[in-house]
């Protein structure tokens, strides 16, 4: 039942994320004095509609995007006439390749009301309007986790501790072949016992201890830890074996011999201040764009875990499908504090709007980062055309690079698609 919850949970975060955006394309837009003629949420037959004044508010049965519809998002053909236009990803290239027959003919009154009339700054304003939205709504989670319920941390309480050398047991809990008993569990360390010492150097982190046991050479080691109360200092042999490299905090995919211990730490959430967020939000804009950019080299790996026998990355893509599963498992995760799933969940809707933010700047047709460069150009093209003393050369015709939307637009689909067989073959699960 709760994974049922969750599931469902998350598709209404996903529908109030789209609407979010959109709302922040046609706020602006009403403001100035542009004609919506449609606020959606999701594509193909309309499940629900009302009018209300001159813009049909709605929602669709396919629920993977949205979009405002606006007259004039192009300036006129060579015929005159002026399209009805949205900001919607798909949206756009499908209106496009419709019929001539499909186009509006303005009254007066609405060709004053046209997007392309509207100056560079505001159309900047209306097309980042919903970017901005989704980075304003992924930053209030965030914030909401970060000061409200805390981020992860790793503490000097063990938590686990390790039987063999390398870190593989049998079910039983024996060493298998191969392997021999860690340090850890030589020494006599226990579950429980918090670590305050390593050979004699006071640890008041984990990241201390770590380093210390990694910069070790195998031989003898002291750690003086707490249990129930009392001090006891316990010996190890410490063994050398091959371990990921840490930099930053993090592992990375480089392997080296390093001191191995064998103990694993309690991880609690601890409340940050509210002036952490701004370099936590920094931090996880920078990672996301890295992942945002690494993802038409990781769709390979997704389809050789969709069509063979590879495993599937836990940090490669994963579709909208693999996103509201894992939202599933977070939320049927009884082993897991209630507090610990509620922040996992939240911070999983504040991760989807952050990329949002930043997948719709990428500066290609047909995402919004396409028609903001529109406008730039524009402003630019307005610019040498003054410096020169030369007519003003009107609106950019973004129109001409639809095939670039189309291109764009079958790059998003095959991708979607594809995640999609991979999130319901071979999905990302949280526990194996």
């Amino acid at each position: 039942m709760l994974f049922i919850v969750g599931i469902v949970a998350f598709a209404f975060a996903i529908l109030f994320s789209i609407a979010w955006h959109e709302l922040g394309h046609m706020l602006p837009a009403k403001k100035f004095g542009v004609k919506v003629t449609q606020y959606m949420v999701g594509f193909g037959p309309t499940m629900w509609s009302k009018h209300k004044g001159e813009t049909e508010y709605g929602v669709k049965w396919i629920p993977f995007g949205g979009y405002i519809r606006m007259i004039g998002m192009f300036p006129p053909g060579p015929d005159g006439t002026v399209r009805a236009s949205s900001t919607g990803r798909l949206a756009t290239m499908i209106e496009e390749a419709r019929s001539d027959a499909q186009a509006e003919v303005l009254t007066p009154e609405d060709e004053k009301r046209t997007f392309y009339n509207l100056t560079v700054p505001k159309k900047m304003v209306v097309m980042l309007g919903g970017p901005v939205m989704n980075l304003i709504l992924a930053t209030i989670l965030f914030s909401i986790v970060m000061v409200g319920f805390g981020t992860p941390a790793q503490t000097l309480k063990v938590s686990e501790v390790s039987p063999c050398t390398p870190t593989v047991s049998s079910p039983t809990g024996q060493c298998v072949s191969g392997s021999v008993p860690s340090p850890a569990a030589g020494s006599g360390l226990e579950a429980g016992d918090v670590v305050t010492a390593y050979n004699g150097t006071q640890v008041s982190s984990w990241d201390d201890m770590s380093a210390l046991v990694r910069a070790s050479s195998a031989g003898p080691a002291t750690i003086t830890v707490d249990r129930n109360g009392q001090p006891i200092t316990l010996t190890a042999q410490i063994q050398v074996a091959n371990r990921p490299v840490v930099k930053d905090g993090q592992p990375t995919s480089q392997v080296a011999p390093q001191g191995f211990f064998g103990m694993s730490p309690t991880r609690v959430l601890q409340r940050q201040p509210i002036t952490a967020v701004p370099g936590q939000m920094w931090s996880l804009s920078i990672r996301t764009g890295e992942a945002v950019i690494a993802i038409p080299s990781k769709m390979l790996g997704v389809a050789k875990a969709a069509f063979g026998n590879s495993p599937r990355d836990p940090n490669g893509p994963v579709g909208v499908v693999g996103v509201t599963r894992i939202s599933g498992e977070v939320a049927a995760a009884k082993e897991v504090p209630v507090q610990w799933r509620v922040a996992q969940f939240l911070g999983l809707i504040a991760s989807l709007n952050l990329f949002l933010f930043l997948f719709n700047l990428i500066p290609l047709l047909p995402l919004d980062g396409g028609h903001v460069a529109g406008a730039l150009w524009e402003g630019v093209r307005r610019q040498i055309a003054k410096l020169r003393h030369r007519p003003d050369p009107g609106p950019v015709d973004v129109a001409r690079l639809l095939p670039v939307a189309y291109v764009m637009a079958f790059f998003l689909v095959g991708m979607s698609a594809l995640l999609l067989y991979a999130d319901v073959v071979n999905p990302v699960r949280l526990r194996g």
